[in-house]
């Protein structure tokens, strides 16, 4: 599976966020998207979805524009995890999950025996399968994430669009996403995904896009993306880029700012 930006110009009826994004994603590879608040990361994502109309440029899968495609088949394709919500009525979490099949079922159909093992078999994979018989707005924002996040693993999509997926999470859980984002890549699963820490794109993605004021900033492998000037001009702030070995024994790179070192953008 492929997915391709081609001079992207997004935003809303009567107010433009960006322009002139061009990138392209493949199966098996994670995208990373940095950039300030209020840069234009999930107004990106929402109109990589569909969510809302681009304002100019094309979408392509495989070559395809997606611009005419029902909604069916957009929810076979791609899979969304929001930030985290906080939920209106009391479905249960096994439920929420449950509600990923919903892209596979016809428009009357009840989810199958097959479909539960799966949305099952999300809960548990995230570690989060006690949680089953909960409310979904009773349990922690962090525990919201990770529902969401199972919820669109159980859609079983080509293409996943997650706009901060490790927010809310303490850093076992950020661990545990982050890993499962490798996972996915390895399966052929093409993952785009927005962060605002730059080592979590040192980990796990294969891209980065660094988003400034709706335009592509930097755009290349992390190493080359993620620098002590790249992070100045988009952020303000002065920041080693150095190297420490993982636990796994391989070595990582990381950032390390200095405190007080904040500038005007």
């Amino acid at each position: 599976m492929r997915l391709d930006l081609q001079d992207l110009a997004f935003g809303y009826p009567h107010k433009e966020v960006g322009r002139g994004v061009t990138f392209g994603l493949s199966g098996g590879e994670v995208l990373c998207l940095l950039g300030p608040n209020g840069g234009g990361k999930t107004t990106l994502f929402k109109t990589v979805l569909r969510l809302l109309a681009p304002r100019g440029g094309r979408i392509l899968v495989n070559g395809e524009s997606i611009a005419s495609w029902p909604r069916a088949r957009l929810a076979r394709t791609f899979a969304y995890v929001p930030q985290a919500q906080l939920g209106v009525f009391p479905f249960t979490v096994a439920d929420t999950v449950l509600m990923g099949r919903t892209a596979h079922l016809g428009a009357f159909a009840t989810p199958s025996r097959d479909d539960r093992v799966i949305a099952r078999a999300r809960l548990a994979l995230l570690g989060i399968e006690h949680l089953a018989e909960r409310p979904y707005t009773e349990i922690s924002g962090g525990e919201r994430q990770l529902t969401l996040i199972a919820r669109a693993l159980s859609q079983e999509p080509a293409i996943l669009v997650m706009d901060e997926p490790t927010a809310s999470l303490d850093f076992g859980n950020q661990i545990r996403v982050l890993t499962e984002i490798e996972q996915l890549a390895r399966h052929d699963i093409a993952v785009m995904l927005s962060t605002h820490d730059p080592d979590h794109a040192f980990l796990c993605a294969h891209h980065v896009a660094l988003l400034h004021h709706g335009r592509l900033a930097r755009l290349g492998a992390p190493d080359e993306v993620i620098t002590r000037d790249s992070l100045r001009e988009v952020y303000g702030v002065e920041v080693s880029v150095t190297e420490a070995m993982r636990a796994d024994g391989r070595v990582a790179r990381v950032c390390v700012p200095a405190l007080g070192s904040i500038e005007p953008r």
